[in-house]
């Protein structure tokens, strides 16, 4: 595998799992503020074990990612103030501008993970054979 993964690393990639858990049920759930707080703190603290404390913070205060922080904190902003909806709308663009850089590298990890890699790539196969054929 092309990545070594430390046990910091699987620590940070279960933290972001379960963020992106809470804040799936929080959704489901109305958008309850409580859940959507708790999937925000899980995630940033997976994504900061993941990269590093110190690329975290590079990333996050780099110029060129000024809008992409902006419209993250912006969002939690909204759901600490109960504005749920707007806040979830508002952080899914900022982290679309914060992460679009990293698309690529995830895609590579993700092939290469033995079931997950198969689900990924075997829709594409099919589509492909109806629209090519």
């Amino acid at each position: 595998m092309a990545y070594e993964l430390t046990e910091q690393k699987k620590i940070g990639l279960g933290l972001i799992g379960f963020g992106i858990f809470f804040t799936f049920l929080a959704v489901i759930l109305f958008f309850d503020r409580g859940l959507l707080a708790l999937g925000n703190i899980l995630w940033l603290t997976g994504v900061a074990l993941l990269l590093g404390w110190h690329s975290t913070w590079n990333l996050f205060t780099d110029r060129s990612n000024y809008k992409g922080s902006g419209c993250f904190l912006l969002g939690l902003f909204f759901i600490f103030v109960r504005w749920p909806v707007v806040g979830i709308i508002v952080e899914i663009y900022g982290c679309i501008a914060l992460f679009g850089g990293f698309w690529p590298t995830v895609k590579l990890f993700l092939n290469q993970i033995p079931v997950v890699g198969w689900i990924i790539q075997y829709p594409l196969m099919l589509f492909n054979r109806v629209n090519g054929a």
